[in-house]
């Protein structure tokens, strides 16, 4: 028996294929949210053994809700956490899964890494400049014709063309050669085990790349995040599961190739220029948290600084004061 459940209407039509593939009696599609809905061989099971005894139905019924061997379910967002669909997979972990049953994906891994994109950078540099040029010439042409001074809306309005040009991710599908260090690791799940706690966010995860100038031209202009997600046997202790003889992985880099997921882009403000004969050190944190608007998307806070270092006698030329922006993930 295969239980598919979709929340939306779009139910209906994948029972319509069913039944046009002569499945329905192997695929049942369930409509509802998985926090909500039951299983119907389930449900038929605990209603017989009320008819037998009370003691036996609370016993079996806790017992026999994990009745599930594998949940196979699509539910990484942009940067993995990003529209929270993570918490509907935990609660149906939770009420079906077999002690000894199998996640796909098993393992999910988030990674960042600095990246050279200055083109675009500059691009999302120009727009923001273009909005407020045309606020200052529709603030004077309202002063001058209407004698309204908007002044007062400045801020605000500043505020916001920063936020959406220039402090927001975008989706990117970059080329290898855009990245110019090894990635780095910033949160690992393990489907069998993590909570509803880890699906709140990315708690405050440091990094530190080396990028050495004469390997990679700059500048760095921001940094990048992707994540990769494993099918593979548990790793937690004494699960009785079974053995996955042919793991694979998902993975959303840019080295390997293009996913409707791509990569996270979050670009600095100033850019962080590579000088021959010298490598740059970069080095901070970031975490990631639910915007309180909006559950479904997040904040990244990334702080950062930059040290430059001479290659022939490992002098410290620079050391850059620390940096520090919030960006939206929309």
């Amino acid at each position: 028996r295969v239980y598919a459940v979709e929340y939306t209407d779009m139910a209906k039509h994948a029972q319509r294929v069913m039944e046009a593939n002569h499945v329905s009696d192997v695929v049942m599609v369930l409509q509802g949210a998985v926090e909500d809905i039951e299983l119907p061989d389930l449900q038929d099971y605990q209603t017989q053994d009320n008819n037998d005894s009370s003691t036996t139905t609370t016993t079996t019924s806790t017992k026999n809700t994990q009745v599930v061997d594998i949940i196979v379910s699509e539910w990484m967002g942009y940067f993995l956490l990003r529209e929270s669909m993570l918490d509907s997979l935990i609660v149906a972990r939770e009420r079906f899964l077999k002690r000894s049953g199998l996640m796909f994906p098993s393992h999910t891994t988030m990674f960042v890494c600095p990246i050279r994109d200055e083109d675009e950078r500059k691009s999302q540099t120009q727009e923001y400049t273009h909005a407020m040029q045309d606020w200052w010439e529709f603030a004077e042409t309202t002063q001058s014709v209407y004698g309204v001074d908007m002044s007062v809306l400045e801020r605000d309005f500043e505020r916001e063309q920063k936020e959406y040009y220039l402090l927001s991710s975008r989706w990117a599908d970059l080329p290898p050669h855009a990245l110019l260090s090894e990635a780095c690791p910033i949160k690992t799940l393990d489907m069998a085990t993590c909570t509803l706690q880890d699906a709140k966010g990315l708690e405050l995860a440091p990094f530190s790349f080396r990028v050495d100038a004469q390997h990679h031209s700059g500048p760095i202009s921001g940094m990048a995040g992707w994540f990769t997600a494993d099918f593979k046997s548990r790793t937690d202790d004494d699960n009785g599961g079974p053995r996955v003889e042919n793991p694979t992985t998902l993975s959303t880099s840019p080295l390997h190739g293009h996913t409707h997921w791509g990569q996270q882009v979050f670009s600095f403000l100033t850019s962080i220029p590579l000088i021959r004969g010298e490598v740059t050190t970069l080095e901070g944190t970031i975490e990631a948290m639910r915007q309180a608007e909006s559950a479904r998307l997040y904040n990244c806070r990334i702080r950062y600084s930059s040290t430059r270092t001479r290659v022939s006698d490992q002098t410290v030329l620079r050391k850059g004061e620390p940096i520090e922006h919030v960006y939206q993930i929309p």
